[in-house]
């Protein structure tokens, strides 16, 4: 099978071991970047547009599949979402469409999706400026959540506790999102619909993520991994814990509010990560993002639950009904973290013989290398690895995790400012 995998500003390096576990699996994968560097991709598979306006990225792909006969186009990236839909439609290949694309990359028309089809989401409030978020939290009580419509990876993702508090977030926030790399990541010349910053209700439970599949009239959940992270005013999202504890009555209620956000959100067939948050003893949708979750999420689910994202994306990209059932645990403990260091420029990343000969060690991802800038929270929420453990018990995983991501180290030539 030979697929097309698109970006229009290529994200570093940060989606090639998902690209070689495309070949892994027996596939053939072309990438067509907009802008990238030279050295991604065996060249003989590769191309660079030059530019990231979507007329520019429809010409060279079309070209291109005129030579290969592509069978499907995908993408790993929130910012990629769109612009594979218009490029699937343009060559006449499966795809969501671009109106339940835009849909499921905008949070604004996102939630109100939700609130037409009736899938339990968060208040939420749509502000253009400082009296309209101060208005929207009063009228939701605090704590509230303060987002961008176009974000991704928590960046300026804010609970606001009081007045004072959202005075400072918002004007962070505001000054922020033009900058945000996951926006300035689109393709140009699409449209995205608002961008600019929602107010939303807290929700004051659990939080899940979960990797699912749409096929035509039924949403299958392949995994369920639960989020154990300590919170503060910022959502690093960074520790997860599997299999889930939630019940068997809480799985089919969290499968019953997927289903009604996937079919809110107009999307029949896709490759799905939905994160769901329980308030008051009932779950309500996060979000519904129209590709497999990011950082170690596709392992977890492999050793979790026998699904596996990144098949069931090739799959659904050429229209063929991906190997999925209903979520089945397999009881095997798996916990996986973000690593995260101090804002600033990466010196070096030393990662010891210790962590990468540990047993227990299922899955290490160092994204960074010297030179690149990582932003913390309030200028933004960059990581520069992901990590991820076996152990027999949810303290032992932990426990192994948590021992492993302690000893590599990071050093910093400038601090963040």
């Amino acid at each position: 099978m030979k697929l097309l995998a698109l970006e229009a500003s290529q994200n570093s390096y940060y989606y090639l071991p998902r690209y070689q576990q495309i070949e892994d699996f027996g596939g053939v994968l072309y990438v067509l970047n907009g802008i990238g560097t030279e050295d991604l991709w065996p060249s003989e598979r590769y191309r660079i547009a030059g530019s990231n306006h979507i007329d520019d990225l429809i010409r060279h792909a079309k070209a291109w599949h005129a030579e290969e006969s592509f069978d499907g186009v995908l993408t790993f990236s929130e910012s990629g979402v769109v612009l594979v839909a218009a490029v699937a439609e343009a060559l006449g290949l499966p795809g969501i469409g671009v109106d339940a694309a835009r849909t499921s990359r905008n949070k604004l028309i996102m939630r109100q999706a939700h609130e037409k089809g009736g899938a339990a989401h968060p208040d939420f409030r749509f502000v253009e400026d400082l009296d309209s978020a101060l208005q929207a939290a009063e009228d939701f009580g605090y704590p509230v959540i303060l987002k961008p419509t176009l974000g991704a990876a928590s960046n300026f993702v804010f609970r606001v506790d009081d007045e004072e508090k959202m005075r400072e977030r918002y004007a962070q926030a505001r000054e922020g999102i033009d900058g945000m790399s996951w926006y300035n990541m689109e393709a140009e010349g699409l449209d995205l619909g608002p961008h600019g910053l929602l107010v939303e209700s807290f929700l004051d439970g659990h939080e899940h993520l979960i990797e699912a599949v749409a096929w035509d009239d039924e949403v299958y959940l392949g995994s369920i991994v639960d989020r154990v992270t300590s919170e503060g005013e910022t959502f690093d999202d960074d520790v997860h814990h599997a299999p889930t504890s939630l019940t068997s009555e809480q799985v089919a209620e969290v499968h019953a509010v997927v289903a009604a956000g996937v079919r809110s959100q107009g999307l029949t067939r896709g490759a799905l990560h939905a994160e769901v948050r329980f308030h008051q003893g009932k779950p309500f949708l996060l979000e519904i993002a129209v590709r497999p979750g990011g950082g170690g999420l596709d392992h977890m689910a492999r050793l979790s639950a026998g699904y596996d994202p990144i098949k069931g994306l090739m799959d659904v990209s050429r229209g063929v009904r991906p190997d999925v059932r209903h979520f089945s645990p397999t009881g095997l403990h798996t916990a996986a973290m973000c690593l995260i260091c101090p804002g600033g420029v990466i010196a070096s990343i030393d990662v010891p013989p210790a962590v990468n000969e540990s047993e227990a060690l299922y899955y290490l991802k160092i994204f960074a290398k010297p030179g690149d800038l990582i932003k913390r929270p309030p200028l933004g929420n960059n990581i520069f690895g992901g990590i991820g453990a076996l152990g027999s018990s949810f303290d032992e995983a932990m426990r192994n995790a948590n021992d492993l991501a302690g000893k590599i180290e990071v050093k910093l030539s400038e601090t963040q400012k």
